[in-house]
C-alpha cells in the first residue's frame, strides 16, 4: 500500500460526466488540475455551489483505483478510465482505506491530500444502469459503503502522466478514516 502507480490521467474544461484522458496534466497548487471545469479555491461541483459557492473546494482532484473497473466488470458493467469523471486512476493502492490528510506523491513533483471520499450519485446510474448499486453498497452493520473513489487538494504543483510512481505518505497518527466530501 505504500505506492502504485499512475494508469490514466483525465481532464474536461466543460461540464460533462466523463473526461477525456490525456497524455498528461498539470496539477496546480491550491486549484487542481490545469482547464479542468473544477478546478478553483472554491468550490465548482454545481451541487455544492448551489449549496454555498464559498465553500472551500476539497475535491480539486479526483481519484478512483483500476481495481474497481476490474470489480464492476465482473458483474457486467464495462468503464473505462475517465468515464466516472476522474482525473487521475491508479493501479495497486487501496485508495479507499487511506486514512484522511495521506499525502500522495504523484510523479516526480506533484502531491495532492486525501480529503475524503466522492460521494457517488444518481448520474452513475445515468452512464451505466445499475451501476450506482455497484459503487455505492452497505456493509455488514448496515453502513453506507462508498467506492467511486477519493478526493484530494493540491499542495504541491506539477505535471502528471500514465505510468507515473505514486508513493504513499500517511499522516501522523492517530488516523481518521475517510468521509463523504
Amino acid at each position: 500500500m505504500t505506492s502504485g502507480t499512475v494508469t490514466t490521467v483525465s481532464s474536461n474544461g466543460t461540464y460533462s460526466f466523463t473526461k477525456p484522458n490525456r497524455e498528461g496534466i498539470t496539477l496546480l497548487a491550491g486549484l487542481g488540475v490545469e482547464g479542468d471545469v473544477h478546478a478553483g479555491v472554491t468550490v465548482k461541483h454545481r451541487s455544492r455551489v448551489a449549496q454555498d459557492p464559498t465553500q472551500p473546494n476539497l475535491r480539486q482532484v479526483h481519484l478512483i483505483h483500476a481495481e474497481l473497473f476490474d470489480e464492476v466488470a465482473g458483474a457486467g458493467f464495462e468503464v473505462a478510465p475517465g468515464d466516472l469523471g476522474e482525473n487521475v486512476t491508479t493501479r495497486g493502492i487501496d485508495l479507499l482505506s487511506l486514512p484522511t490528510g495521506t499525502l500522495l506523491h504523484l510523479g516526480a513533483e506533484a502531491v495532492v491530500e486525501v480529503t475524503g471520499l466522492r460521494n457517488p450519485c444518481a448520474q452513475i446510474d445515468g452512464f451505466r444502469h445499475g451501476l450506482l448499486k455497484q459503487v455505492l453498497g452497505r456493509d455488514e452493520n448496515g453502513g453506507i459503503v462508498r467506492k467511486a473513489g477519493i478526493m484530494s487538494v493540491v499542495l504541491t504543483g506539477g505535471e502528471v502522466r500514465p505510468g507515473d510512481p505514486i508513493r504513499v505518505e500517511l499522516p501522523p497518527e492517530p488516523h481518521r478514516p475517510l468521509e463523504r466530501v
